[in-house]
């Protein structure tokens, strides 16, 4: 191989030429390229998640604030977002091969700009009527749709051997957005609440800035949509989208509805304060899972993941139980830690899956090239379905405790339901990716396994 050969080859702002599994172009070039394009597509995905998830923060401060909404309306102003964020996960995805990684993190950054604006002009009336804060909600789920074109962009730079990691540290670096809004927001709203809005303006402007220097468009994420949408008929593109449901569901679920629920079970803690701490532990946990599945299966580490989920809800009831809340807050931090865990680990399965599938296609008489080409693009195209019908839960879980407080005076019946739902999860990855039977099919053993 030429040293030409070692480098990405360009056109513009394109690279035509990225061989990430070529052990000597990922380390003459490969990696370096991989690098940065991974720590500005970080800094865009965390400012998406720090705008999707605002009005978790900014609703436990709207009473004092003047604004007469009830526990119910207060749930749905943090669950119309995630709502809106899972819608707008598949065509963010699908953007990315139609507009390059580098241009649509520039567009997806910039559009942030429309939900900080409406927040901060919404909070500046008591007398904005319950409709408006609906509408400036839900175009907070336009920060929801940045993970899903950054994770598939992210997957086409890295070389398999590597992709748990990286994806992880994609995760995590946007999921830590949850956390920093909801330690940020009450600092800044003490000066003013419209500053919930405000104070990301800039950042907002720098990210994409930066975008549009330092990251680059990859040629080989530019597929017709055909050759993507073959995702949508693969069985196992469903079964991932349904278990990230349990995975990312639980974390942004319980990262937006986790504020107001201390408020309605514990009004005498500090929520608005200590709210930020489960979004944390779990953004911290998510690269941590894509590293145990690289080394131990991503089957495995889901199913453990979904175990100590269950372990957490059992906690969550007892401390409610009790009226405890060290017991209730501990019962969560493990919630968070072991959701974060499983967001890694799902994501490690995707690429596995398809890359198994490509080498049986080897096997079928297709060309090595081809089915690998096309395993990255389904894999890419199964990740941003996963995460957009994943997303859903974010919606399900505050609105389950809404109607469960609506209906009982208690998010008791809530937990249940959320325990039983673990169990069917444990199961289905259980049938899927643990049996016996996947001894026949060793190269998807080894990974998933």
């Amino acid at each position: 191989m030429t040293n030409r050969d070692l480098r990405p080859r360009r056109t513009g702002r394109w690279i035509d030429h990225w061989e990430p599994e070529d052990p000597g172009f990922w380390a003459a070039t490969g990696r370096r390229v991989a690098t940065r394009n991974l720590v500005f597509s970080i800094v865009v995905e965390h400012l998406g998640f720090t705008v999707w998830l605002l009005w978790s923060a900014v609703v436990v401060l709207l009473p004092a604030a003047g604004f007469p909404f009830d526990v119910d309306q207060l749930f749905w102003l943090v669950a119309v977002p995630n709502l809106v964020g899972a819608a707008l996960r598949l065509p963010y995805t699908f953007a990315v091969s139609a507009f390059g990684g580098r241009n649509w993190n520039v567009a997806s950054a910039l559009l942030l700009l429309v939900p900080a604006g409406l927040l901060a002009w919404m909070v500046s009336d008591p007398r904005t009527p319950y409709w408006m804060f609906l509408v400036a909600a839900a175009t907070a789920g336009l920060g929801g749709g940045n993970f899903a074109s950054s994770m598939a962009n992210v997957s086409y730079f890295y070389p398999e051997r590597s992709k748990g990691f990286a994806l992880g540290v994609n995760a995590a670096g946007g999921n830590l957005g949850v956390a920093v809004v909801q330690l940020v927001v009450p600092l800044v709203a003490a000066l003013g609440l419209a500053n919930a809005g405000l104070v990301w303006v800039v950042p907002i402007l720098a990210a994409a800035l930066c975008a549009y220097l330092f990251m680059d468009n990859l040629a080989v994420v530019r597929a017709d949509f055909a050759s993507q949408s073959r995702a949508f008929r693969r069985g196992h593109t469903w079964i991932m989208s349904f278990l990230y449901i349990g995975t990312f569901g639980s974390f942004i679920g319980y990262s937006a509805a986790f504020p107001l629920l201390v408020r309605a079970t514990f009004p005498e803690a500090a929520a608005t304060y200590s709210a930020f701490l489960g979004a944390l532990v779990g953004s911290l946990a998510r690269p941590f899972g894509g590293w145990l599945a690289d080394r131990h299966g991503g089957a495995r580490v889901t199913a453990w993941s979904f175990t100590t989920m269950a372990a957490g809800v059992v906690g969550a009831l007892a401390g409610l139980g009790t009226h405890s809340f060290p017991l209730f807050l501990g019962a969560f931090m493990v919630l968070f830690v072991a959701s974060g865990t499983g967001n890694g680990s799902t994501y490690r399965m995707i690429p596995a899956i398809f890359t198994a599938q490509a080498e049986r296609d080897v096997a079928d008489g297709v060309g090595h090239e081809q089915a690998r080409l096309r395993a990255r693009r389904e894999a890419a195209a199964a990740i941003g379905i996963a995460s957009a019908i994943g997303a859903f839960g974010g919606f399900l879980i505050p609105r389950g405790f809404a109607v469960s407080l609506a209906r009982t005076g208690s998010v008791d019946v809530a937990l249940y339901l959320f325990l039983a739902a673990y169990g069917v999860f444990l199961a289905t990855n259980w049938w899927f990716y643990r049996r016996r039977v996947l001894a026949r099919i060793p190269s998807l053993a080894n990974a998933l396994i």
